[in-house]
């Protein structure tokens, strides 16, 4: 087992920081109770602490709490599921449209991650080859949020489905900002073992080595490949997870 670097966090630190990110899950159910504004000043500012491009820090965060814009919210979200369940036939349709896919009435908040591209000007550090930078950059936002919501024992889900024109109106977001994700957030009754759509063999996590490249798109990992052999490997995680090594991590 290489040495630890001496900038590394403790093992207690690391296991705090990998717990959050393997017991992350896309939330659906929740519980009415309230989410302290003390809780959520946290996260809010976790998720103003990710990094961007330029260090544009292109994010606004809309809180929503009113229940008329929510149920506003959720015929919106009706009417694209619908849509949506078009591109699947059979068996397939079906099984989407049993999915519980959001908890707009049932979460205690809503949250809109916005993002404001060129909000100082259009001369962008980094942005002259990849326009995108600030989008990339408030998904950045969304996972600090996500993961520190998780660590306290906040539940998020992500609702997709949805017209970006639709929030725009329903909050009066200007024109020239994107509203980037809407989230879902309160207290959870539990957070499954495994992602939702897993267990609902909606589909199956990738196996990491199929997802590394060396050098060259065309050089996958091969028999033997030492990094591959570690992905797959539970005793990697023995220092951070003395007594409880990850299952399928």
């Amino acid at each position: 087992m290489a040495k630890n670097h001496h900038h590394a966090f403790s093992p207690e630190m690391r296991r705090g920081l990998y717990e959050a990110i393997f017991r992350r899950r896309d939330m659906r159910e929740f519980l009415p109770d309230a989410v302290p504004d003390d809780v959520l000043a946290r996260v809010l500012i976790a998720a103003h602490h990710a990094a961007s491009v330029g260090f544009t820090q292109p994010w606004d965060f809309v809180i929503v709490r009113d229940i008329e814009r929510r149920r506003e919210v959720k015929r919106v979200f009706e009417e694209e599921r619908q849509r949506n369940a078009l591109q699947f036939e059979g068996a397939r349709r079906e099984r989407f449209l049993a999915l519980k896919l959001e908890g707009i009435l049932e979460a205690p908040l809503n949250l809109i991650v916005t993002c404001e591209p060129e909000r100082f000007g259009p001369g962008v550090l980094g942005k002259v080859s990849l326009r995108e930078v600030e989008v990339y950059s408030t998904c950045l936002a969304v996972e600090n949020l996500w993961l520190a919501a998780r660590a306290e024992g906040l539940g998020v889900g992500w609702v997709s489905i949805m017209r970006n024109e639709d929030l725009s109106r329903i909050f009066s977001i200007p024109a020239n900002v994107i509203p980037l994700a809407y989230l879902c957030i309160g207290y959870v009754p539990d957070f499954p073992e495994r992602p939702i759509l897993e267990s609902a063999q909606w589909a199956k996590r990738l196996p990491p080595r199929n997802l590394l490249h060396f050098d060259s798109w065309n050089h996958g990992a091969l028999d033997g490949d030492k990094l591959a052999a570690a992905m797959e490997s539970a005793l990697i995680w023995r220092e951070i997870f003395p007594d409880d090594i990850p299952d399928g991590r």
